[in-house]
């Protein structure tokens, strides 16, 4: 079964984002590979992680984008044509502090009562390690250095801009306590 919800993810992502958005499905692979690196870690939600990382960016999709707020239109897409798991959905939703990004877009109310944070700080924070540690092009990086990137990308007075550097701070807490769990982790 475990294995049935990863299957079935990146059939979704690769279908959605493949052909239409490269660089985003090359990206979600290294997440996903990076996903799949925590399993030991997050233990029995390991399926749950790596159908998260693999669908974490799939509202990019051109066909999917009703908002233009990625997070959103994926977690709804996932739910509505798929009726994806509840936690699944609300990972992606919430992926990487979307919340901050959605006040800036004006959608905080939409997403909070859609899709409320789900409260289970070990997986929230293994997606965020996972997303802001690859690259666009799906290899490794660091959270410092995929944070420049994404405002290099979008700009610094960018909504994206504006929200990432708001988002700084917790993406690398985040990042730590991923890096101090797995150091602790018995080899």
């Amino acid at each position: 079964m475990a294995g049935l919800i990863t299957e079935w993810a990146t059939q979704v992502a690769e279908t959605e984002l493949s052909a239409a958005l490269p660089r985003r499905w090359a990206h979600t692979q290294g997440v996903a590979q990076r996903a799949t690196g925590l399993r030991r870690l997050v233990g029995e939600n390991d399926s749950l992680l790596i159908a998260a990382a693999t669908l974490h960016d799939v509202g990019y999709a051109p066909r999917l984008a009703v908002t233009g707020f990625h997070p959103l239109d994926g977690a709804r897409f996932l739910r509505d044509e798929h009726g994806a798991d509840e936690r699944l959905a609300r990972l992606v939703a919430n992926h990487s502090f979307a919340l901050l990004e959605a006040e800036e877009r004006g959608l905080r109310g939409e997403l909070a009562s859609e899709f409320p944070l789900l409260e289970e700080p070990l997986l929230v924070d293994a997606l965020v390690y996972c997303d802001m540690t690859t690259t666009p092009d799906g290899g490794l990086t660091s959270a410092q250095e995929r944070i420049a990137e994404i405002v290099g990308r979008y700009g610094a007075d960018s909504v994206v801009g504006r929200f990432i550097r708001r988002a700084a701070p917790k993406i690398h807490s985040s990042v730590q306590r991923i890096e101090a769990a797995l150091t602790a982790q018995p080899r």
